[in-house]
């Protein structure tokens, strides 16, 4: 799966369903790319496309409980490989991660708001 498909599926997890035209802005991809993407991702059983019940015209593309399961799936697996990593380095070096904690998640913050400011 590429990049763009996990981290496609992993934006659907975290905001839940979004337009395609959403998906390709927040992806950095053009819009006919998302629209091949989702094609691919749907054949797979990955996602769905559903109505939006306030507006009819708009198509709304969706996770399937496969998408989702494939998502944890990756997470887990990340989760997994950073505890075996962890547990190789030293106690300093353990407690210099710990100390860049706030630092990591204040980053993660300033990056969801990008990502919030580019859908509006």
């Amino acid at each position: 799966m590429s990049l763009t498909s996990a981290a496609t599926l992993a934006t659907l997890d975290r905001t839940g369903p979004r337009r395609i035209t959403d998906l390709a802005a927040v992806e950095g991809v053009t819009q006919p790319a998302m629209t091949a993407l989702v094609r691919v991702m749907e054949e797979s059983g990955l996602v769905e496309r559903r109505g939006d019940a306030s507006d009819k015209r708009v198509t709304l593309v969706c996770l399937t409980e496969a998408g989702a399961s494939y998502v944890r799936t990756r997470r887990q697996a990340g989760v997994h490989a950073f505890e075996r990593l962890i547990g190789e380095l030293t106690g300093d070096e353990v407690e210099a991660l710990v100390a860049a904690l706030p630092a990591l998640k204040h980053l993660a913050d300033l990056e969801n708001q990008d990502r919030e400011g580019s859908k509006q």
